[in-house]
């Protein structure tokens, strides 16, 4: 079944969010230069054409279980021809002006699950290419070379058996994010872009509130005794958005950021893999700033030994739990079949 979503909005609608969001992303996009390294030669990817299409139909299993907000797990056409006319939708919906602030959600959360299944489905994912326009060859790219890199980090034999103690919140709204970003690269000459990246990544901007294997903590997942280091934390509270990515850029300019940020990213995570990662999301970032609000919107997903795990606003583990004892208790986060990727 197809979910339809209209994208017109009314007279006095929520939509001035949205326009806002695309203010401030505006013509200060391109803090630094400091991501030239990554770059490939390509230009800036153009605005899109306005969209004619006033409905995104987005597939459906109404019997599949929902969250508490009424939400369902995205579902993945194995069709390469219907998925890469489902993702040229989503992408320009994304983008649109007249997409209604309420609608995003979904829409993010579709954008996201079809990148992480692409990820992992190399022959699936080359014939959607093969049928995306130019303009979204480069934005598909950039997705699936960020995912990979985070994809090699975890062998597939050691996928966690246990749901972590994690407590799902929603994030601060977006345009304050972005001024967060924006306010740190301003002040340190970190780009607002891998700022964003490193958020996205570490806690979905902000959608973890707990603690990692290895103790880290807040928005930016900071380990304690880093987050104490003389002109880090500054005292402040590890867990506040905005003091933590004020924190992390610093971080990033101490561990050798403003001259090699790959090495920056080296200290923040020891992995060559997680710091290209970081960087093709924020390449993307850089190239095509309105991307930032599918990115905005993406949900935590948790690879374990079940499947691709959905932890939906609301989940709240006070101790880690078996991956089978969790989906008892929440049906909606196992994924549908071809929705997992693996």
């Amino acid at each position: 079944m197809l979910r339809r979503l209209s994208s017109r909005l009314t007279p006095g609608a929520a939509g001035g969010g949205l326009a806002l969001l695309l203010t401030l992303l505006g013509p200060g996009c391109t803090t630094a230069s400091l991501l030239s390294d990554i770059a490939t030669g390509a230009p800036p990817a153009p605005a899109p054409e306005p969209s004619t299409t006033q409905v995104v139909a987005l597939p459906e299993h109404p019997s599949w279980p929902a969250s508490a907000e009424g939400r369902r797990y995205p579902l993945v056409p194995s069709d390469p021809g219907r998925l890469a006319t489902l993702l040229i939708a989503v992408e320009e919906a994304l983008r649109s002006a007249d997409t209604p602030v309420e609608q995003l959600p979904v829409l993010g959360h579709q954008q996201q699950v079809i990148y992480r299944v692409l990820g992992h489905r190399r022959e699936l994912s080359e014939r959607v290419r093969a049928q995306l326009p130019p303009r979204w060859q480069r934005v598909f790219d950039l997705h699936l070379a960020a995912r990979r890199e985070f994809i090699s980090m975890h062998s597939p034999s050691r996928r966690p058996r246990q749901v972590p103690a994690w407590r799902i919140i929603a994030p601060e709204p977006p345009e304050n994010l972005l001024r967060y970003y924006r306010e740190a690269a301003d002040a340190t000459g970190i780009p607002w872009q891998v700022l964003a990246a490193v958020n996205l990544v570490e806690s979905g901007m902000g959608r973890i509130d707990g603690i990692s294997v290895a103790d880290a903590r807040g928005p930016m997942q900071f380990l304690p005794s880093t987050w104490a280091e003389p002109g880090i934390g500054k005292g402040g509270d590890i867990r506040d958005p905005r003091t933590s990515i004020h924190a992390a850029a610093r971080y990033l300019v101490r561990r050798g950021g403003l001259k090699d940020i790959r090495r920056g990213l080296w200290g923040y995570n020891n992995s060559d893999a997680y710091g290209r990662g970081v960087l093709h999301y924020a390449q993307l970032l850089k190239e095509d700033p309105a991307a930032y609000t599918g990115l905005y919107h993406w949900q935590i997903h948790y690879a374990a030994a079940g499947g691709d795990l959905w932890l939906p606003q609301g989940t709240h583990q006070t101790r880690p739990v078996a991956v089978a004892t969790f989906l008892k208790q929440s049906p909606a986060s196992a994924p549908p079949s071809g929705s997992s990727g693996y």
